[in-house]
Formats: C-alpha cells, sequence, structure tokens
C-alpha cells in the first residue's frame, strides 16, 4: 500500500470524527484553540490507534484465512463505507449537537467514530506488505487536521458540509476496498 492510498484511507477514516467536530463546532459560541485541539487530539489519537490494534489482531488470524483474506478486507471496507453512507442519508431529527468537551464524553465519542478503524486494522493485517507505522501515523495526523478543521468550519459555516464528509468517506473506504479486491484478483496490477 502506498503512501497516496494511505492517504486516501486517513481522510475517508477522518470522516467520522469530522463529522462530530463540526457539531461540536455548531454548538459552540466560539471555537476556541483549546477545542480545536482536544476533539483533534483525542480523535486522532483514537483513529491511529484502533487501526494499529486491529493491525496486530489481524496478523494473528492471518494465516488462518490466508485464502480469503483479500475477500474479508473488501468486505471490511464495504460494510464500514456503506454504513457511512447509509448513516450520512439518515434524517438529523432528534440528533443532539453537544458541545460538551469532558474527557468521558470525548472518550466515548473517540470510541464510537473509530470502531471502523479496528476493522481497518484488521484489513491491513491481511493485506500484507502494509508499514503499519506509517499507516498509523497518517490516519492519525489526517484526523487530528480534519477533526481541528471541522470544529472551526461547524462554527463558522454549520451542518453544510457535515453529511457530505460522510458520503465521501464512505465512497472513500468502498473503493479502496473494490481497490484491494481487484489487485488480489489479477485485475489490477
Amino acid at each position: 500500500m502506498g503512501i497516496a492510498e494511505m492517504l486516501l484511507l486517513g481522510v475517508g477514516l477522518s470522516m467520522d470524527a469530522f463529522a462530530v467536530s463540526v457539531c461540536k463546532g455548531l454548538a459552540m459560541k466560539k471555537a476556541t484553540w483549546r477545542a480545536k485541539f482536544t476533539c483533534g487530539a483525542w480523535f486522532g489519537g483514537f483513529q491511529a490507534l484502533m487501526p494499529l490494534l486491529g493491525f496486530f489482531l489481524g496478523a494473528v488470524f492471518a494465516q488462518a484465512i490466508e485464502s480469503v483474506d483479500h475477500w474479508v478486507a473488501f468486505a471490511l471496507l464495504c460494510i464500514i463505507g456503506v454504513n457511512m453512507l447509509r448513516e450520512a442519508s439518515q434524517k438529523d431529527e432528534g440528533q443532539e449537537k453537544n458541545a460538551d468537551m469532558c474527557m468521558k464524553t470525548m472518550f466515548l465519542m473517540a470510541v464510537a467514530t473509530s470502531i471502523d478503524a479496528l476493522a481497518v486494522g484488521i484489513s491491513l493485517a491481511m493485506v500484507g506488505n502494509v508499514n503499519i507505522f506509517l499507516a498509523v501515523a497518517i490516519i492519525g495526523v489526517c484526523t487530528f487536521l480534519l477533526s481541528a478543521m471541522g470544529v472551526q468550519i461547524g462554527n463558522v459555516f454549520g451542518s453544510r458540509f457535515e453529511k457530505k464528509a460522510q458520503i465521501a468517506g464512505g465512497v472513500i473506504l468502498i473503493l479502496l476496498g473494490v481497490k484491494i479486491l481487484l489487485e488480489h484478483l489479477g485485475v489490477l496490477a
């Protein structure tokens, strides 16, 4: 997996955290540097940690499912991508916009937005030939930057970009899954 693909993966995984950060920004009177850093650190940290955990879990089971690993990677990425698209198409009625930045709230949100990154880490272990430390660094930095920007964007522009970000993230993850499958099947060199 090359740098460009890792960047796309980082951006795709960042979209849930970006959307939550936009909501945080919406609920703030003024988006402070501290709020931007807090969102970026929580979301970026967990988006980096979860694929690393998933990678090591996947490496343990990789030999057992080596013959179908490309299908597993494809399925996981597509399921995550389709779920992001489904969430983007749902109405926001009753969805709470909350600027609460306490540790408990941020921890729960960081875990919730990074569960898909755990599955991606498992997929990366099955793809093989991936520098996991570079991948998690790129994913973490992308998420940190996009989350910090999301707070500002939400504060300035409102919820106009939230759905589009989720749709973009879902499409990117599905396309990466298709690419992994096509490469393994020999369609792409």
